[in-house]
């Protein structure tokens, strides 16, 4: 659910799902930390950057997300945020699990191979 000047800021692509994540509140789904960046026409009316939006979905959908968030390890994150032909703010979402610390480890070795090799042919 937007506000008015949420979804002109949207239009003009001052959005970032950077850190955002969403989560189940009394059955509902709501998007947390969705930075949208304030309207540079609107005045007193202006929305609040980071404040919590909740997901319209029908029931089916909620159900089918609430039942895979009960295996352990298991978030909600957006990935996609878009506007759609008929001017409607789409946000894309995915059930991500996270990573373990060898994974983590992995990612940090290779990821300073990379950086000894950029040096070592500049």
């Amino acid at each position: 659910m937007l506000v008015g000047t949420e979804i002109k800021a949207i239009r003009e692509g001052k959005a970032s799902l950077v850190d955002s994540f969403c989560y189940f509140r009394n059955g509902e789904l709501f998007i947390k930390s969705l930075n949208i960046s304030i309207y540079t026409e609107g005045n007193l009316y202006n929305h609040e950057p980071t404040r919590e939006r909740k997901l319209l979905l029908s029931k089916q959908e909620l159900t089918k997300l609430q039942k895979k968030m009960m295996d352990k390890g298991l978030t909600i994150i957006p990935t996609l945020l878009f506007t759609s032909d008929s001017g409607y703010a789409k946000v894309e979402i995915a059930v991500a699990k996270g990573k373990k610390n060898y994974d983590k480890r992995d990612d940090l070795k290779t990821k300073d191979l990379n950086r000894e090799m950029d040096r070592k042919f500049k």
